[in-house]
């Protein structure tokens, strides 16, 4: 699997062939650094482990200094490993967007999706609320109705849809287009939405 991290940067919109306006992600995807390189004799699986972003080294761990240290890299923010990655690179190699991806490609985008902080039933899970009431239900609009049984089991079930935390969970979006590269600003446009706010480390798969 071939892939890299970056961050996203926002959202804006490009003509296609057929002068449709397409609405694109745009990512900054690397240059990612090789800071590991796992064999199967040695390791039981091959993988390369890359990282992106620099990172303070008073805020880096000691056991990370050393590991970076041996790639010939100055601390990075995020690392990560990519199985079977087919490209033959060597510690401290850099890795950039073109090397990797194409325009045309499908691809899917991992990251983490915008926290909404504690929600109720309504936005959370799509009930009607107001004007849906039933069983002389008044004055809880918004409420969820009843939850559980009554004699038997006596207890709320589990995965009951209830009110609670409202996104900032891993997301994968797959199948999704690469509309353009900018390899000399190692830019990346995706069509559509990805998952995470600006800013936001994201993973591109392919």
């Amino acid at each position: 699997m071939n892939g890299l991290i970056g961050k996203k940067l926002g959202m804006t919109s490009v003509y296609d062939s057929t002068g449709k306006n397409v609405a694109c992600t745009v990512i900054e995807l690397g240059p990612c650094v090789v800071t590991q390189v796992l064999t199967t004799d040695n390791d039981g699986y091959s993988a390369l482990q890359l990282a992106y972003g620099e990172r303070k080294v008073k805020n880096t761990p000691a056991a990370l200094i050393g590991h970076f240290d041996k790639a010939g890299v100055t601390p990075k923010a995020e690392v990560l490993e990519f199985r079977d990655m087919n490209l033959n690179k060597s510690l401290g190699d850099t890795i950039t967007v073109e090397e990797v991806f194409a325009e045309g490609d499908k691809v899917s985008v991992v990251g983490t999706s915008k926290g909404k902080g504690f929600q109720g039933v309504v936005r959370r899970h799509g009930f009607g609320g107001v004007m849906q009431q039933t069983h002389g239900q008044h004055n809880r609009l918004r409420a969820p109705g009843s939850l559980g049984n009554s004699s038997f089991a006596a207890k709320v079930m589990k995965g009951m849809r209830m009110a609670g935390q409202m996104g900032n969970v891993n997301v994968k979006v797959r199948r999704l287009k690469v509309v353009k590269i900018f390899a000399d600003q190692n830019l990346i446009l995706i069509k559509g939405a990805v998952p995470g706010h600006k800013g936001a480390v994201v993973v591109i798969e392919k």
